[in-house]
Formats: C-alpha cells, sequence, structure tokens
C-alpha cells in the first residue's frame, strides 16, 4: 500500500472558514463525485465594479433548525452548466475565494446554488480536494480543527 506524506486525511464532514467572505463556521460536506464545490446561495445578482463582473448573494450558512445568513460579494469567474446527479442541468454563477480548512487556507471555486432542501449548505468537490492536498476517510468525520483565522473572531 502506498502511502503520500504530503497529503492531509479530512473526514466526510469538516468545519471551513470562508475568509474573504466575512464566514466562519460552516459545517461543509465532502463529495468526491462533485468535481465543483458548492455553496448555498439565494438572491444573487451580476454586476459590474470597476468594469469587471461581480455578484452580490445571501449567503445561508445554518442549519435547517439554526438558520444564519450573510450578504457577500465575489468577483464572478465563470457561468458554468452543472449536470446534477439526478441528471438535471442548472446554470450557475462561479466565485473564487479563499477556503480554509484545519491549518491550511487556498482559493476555491465555488457554484452558487440554492440548496435549502439539503442538509449541507457547502459542499467540497474533488478540485478543492486536489488543490488541498487532501484524502478523505470516509470513517471519519470532523478530523481537523476549526480554522482560527484572526480576522474571522466574532464574525457569524
Amino acid at each position: 500500500m502506498k502511502t503520500f506524506d504530503q497529503l492531509s486525511v479530512i473526514g466526510l464532514r469538516e468545519w471551513i472558514d470562508l475568509p474573504d467572505l466575512g464566514v466562519a463556521g460552516l459545517r461543509a460536506k465532502i463529495d468526491t463525485g462533485a468535481s465543483t464545490s458548492t455553496l448555498h446561495a439565494t438572491e444573487v445578482v451580476q454586476f459590474e465594479r470597476d468594469g469587471k463582473p461581480w455578484v452580490r448573494f445571501t449567503a445561508h450558512l445554518g442549519t435547517l433548525v439554526q438558520l444564519r445568513h450573510r450578504h457577500c460579494q465575489a468577483p464572478l469567474v465563470a457561468v458554468k452548466t452543472i449536470k446534477s446527479s439526478n441528471g438535471q442541468t442548472q446554470t450557475r454563477y462561479v466565485i473564487l475565494t479563499i477556503l480554509a480548512l484545519g491549518d491550511r487556507a487556498w482559493p476555491v471555486e465555488f457554484t452558487l446554488t440554492c440548496r435549502k432542501a439539503m442538509r449541507y449548505r457547502v459542499l467540497l468537490g474533488s478540485k478543492a480536494l486536489v488543490q488541498g492536498q487532501l484524502v478523505v476517510n470516509p470513517a471519519l468525520t470532523y478530523v481537523q480543527d476549526k480554522p482560527l483565522f484572526p480576522k474571522l473572531r466574532g464574525v457569524q
């Protein structure tokens, strides 16, 4: 059996922060079957800032029982057509933002879509795992410590 020292192990669920969006303490589900990561967002509106495309949106961060939301803005990277696991296609806005997981932080593309019927507000797809040099042990959950980034303390 080969082992790879440079890779960190994560569980099927992990705590993450999105510091550029001012979001801390999100529970993310790891989805190796999805290529792109997804963030639960509504009221997504494209606009221009300094001649470049941006989006503003409401990020829904809590659970079905404990609802939280935050109004966010981010540069628009792309508009993609995504095919879901049930075969439906949907056009989604794509943003690039910093993801913090454990003691690591790196830029990750997220599609914005309504996930209100889903248990987890964030899915981390395989591209984010490759970029973060992570491997998943699906028998474990919350392996990494919650990210602690000073500029996010006290931000919800």
